[in-house]
């Protein structure tokens, strides 16, 4: 049995751990606590074992921790991010203390044919979610959720993205690999922030991850760490790194690894394709590296195929960002969609989004694409039936009401809330626990859509000026029109019936 381990964190707090290594990642050794409700995880290279990363250790575990943590709604962080707590010294190795992942981030099942992978109990590293060859040939149907469950995930991986900037910090490595998910769930956490950058302090420590490194720093990355034209891992190279997380997880294929070929030395072509000469599989106008489909593995079809599913499929707000971060942004860093960007922009899809009326479509979920005939993408199943869609209007002056950009598309049993009610409440980390709740909900009854008010206090029939007092129901006909409240930043939907 080994040994368990007693020392004195820098903080002057016991912290003790089994003198058995867990697991080794790309710079670090890992090691459990007695009782598993913390790691603590040593620098295993003699270069992090210096006063200045123990330095910078200690500002990301003590100011910038107390800054997110430690704050109104430091709890919501708690969820989003493995954070380190302390800092420690054992002989000549420096280390840190960190949460246990929670249990949901562990695979449950394994993977198909009696788990012939390994990979029971094994974290959920985030790659194994962005092929369409794993998911496809690899992962059993309980370990894959449904696409919904990936818009969550993206959510609050934008969401925590969001935070780090906002503090000033920039991941530096943010990847598949640093980022735990739960599509079971539609869960997500990011891990390994000890390597924050901290701008004008603190330095990066990689260049980051293939796939998710900025062409930039790819394009530089041969330079002397002395050379001022080398660039290096900052807010605006997260950024790039956060758009190819979303489409991966969203699309199952790489935004930027298409079929053309730049050098035949393959590290030649890698450093191109992914630098200087990066270009997105999906231009609409430079078609030289698109997908091709007759060079792809079976397991990476129907995902692989740009033709077949389009990223176009992630409905209208999320394609302008798209479009921003590889054809304006590529190569022009400032011109990049910022994660609240992310963040707004998925809230208002997640709203656009029907449920397939396929019960084998693996997906579950399509996003509206404002058609007479909505049909699922993925499985080619049409739906049946009437299809109310709401648009949303604000009200920039008494009595007046302009479209928003905004919609919500209803199914049976769908839920109102409210941001949907009031323009000026979102549905982020700062939104007050009794606003969580559903105000309104929708159902299919007696052969025609209803709105039930649950709580909405000032929710009127605009069409009769009738309020529609709490329990009551309204009918969803075309062009019915609602006012949802009369405070300040309340909205008017307008029915529109899609009949297919």
């Amino acid at each position: 049995m080994a040994n368990t381990i007693k020392i004195t964190a820098t903080d002057g707090s016991q912290v003790e751990f089994v003198d058995e290594m867990k697991g080794s990642g790309g710079m670090k050794d890992c090691y459990f606590s007695p009782n598993k409700d913390y790691v603590v995880l040593f620098f295993r290279e003699d270069k992090f074992n210096t006063f200045q990363n123990k330095d910078r250790l200690e500002t990301i575990c003590n100011i910038y921790r107390e800054r997110i943590f430690n704050q109104i709604g430091g709890e919501y962080w708690k969820e989003l991010f493995i954070w380190p707590s302390k800092v420690v010294q054992y002989k000549s190795k420096i280390g840190i203390v960190a949460p246990f992942y929670p249990n949901k981030f562990f695979f449950q099942k394994g993977s198909i044919n009696n788990d012939f992978l390994g990979i029971k109990n094994k974290e959920k590293n985030g790659k194994w979610y962005a092929s369409a060859k794993h998911m496809n040939k690899f992962l059993l149907p309980e370990e894959k959720g449904n696409w919904f469950k990936y818009f969550q995930i993206c959510i609050k991986i934008s969401r925590a993205v969001k935070r780090l900037h906002a503090a000033g910090l920039a991941h530096s490595d943010l990847s598949y690999n640093n980022v735990l998910i739960d599509p079971t769930s539609g869960s997500a956490v990011i891990i390994d922030n000890d390597g924050l950058v901290v701008p004008q302090k603190y330095p990066p420590d990689v260049i980051g991850t293939p796939d998710f490194i900025a062409p930039e720093v790819m394009a530089t990355k041969t330079l002397s760490t002395s050379d001022k034209n080398r660039i290096v891992p900052s807010i605006a190279t997260d950024r790039h790194a956060l758009a190819v997380m979303i489409y991966m997880y969203l699309l199952y294929r790489h935004p930027l690894r298409g079929g053309k070929v730049h050098d035949l030395d393959s590290a030649k072509d890698e450093e191109l394709s992914m630098g200087i000469k990066s270009l997105f599989v999906e231009h609409p106008t430079d078609k030289s590296n698109r997908v091709k489909v007759n060079q792809l593995h079976p397991s990476q079809l129907p995902q692989g195929d740009t033709v077949k599913l389009p990223y176009t499929i992630c409905g209208p707000y999320l394609k302008n960002l798209f479009d921003k971060a590889f054809i304006d942004g590529l190569h022009n860093p400032s011109l990049r969609p910022t994660a609240d960007e992310w963040e707004q922009a998925l809230l208002k899809t997640v709203d656009l989004m029907q449920p397939c009326q396929n019960p084998n479509c693996w997906y579950k979920w399509f996003v509206f694409d404002n058609s007479t005939r909505p049909r699922c993408p993925f499985c080619g199943t049409e739906f049946k039936g009437v299809l109310p869609v709401l648009n949303l209007y604000y009200s920039p002056k008494a009595g007046v009401f302009k479209p928003e950009n905004y919609r919500l598309m209803v199914y049976d049993k769908q839920l109102l809330y409210m941001w949907h009610v009031n323009r000026f409440i979102s549905a982020n980390e700062k939104i007050l626990p009794d606003q969580r709740n559903p105000v309104g909900d929708f159902h299919f009854h007696n052969n025609k859509w209803i709105l039930i008010n649950r709580r909405l206090t000032d929710m009127y029939d605009k069409d009769i000026d009738k309020k529609i007092e709490i329990g009551e129901a309204v009918d969803l006909t075309e062009g019915k029109k609602i006012l949802l409240s009369k405070e300040n930043g309340g909205r008017l939907i307008i029915v529109q019936l899609v009949t297919s």
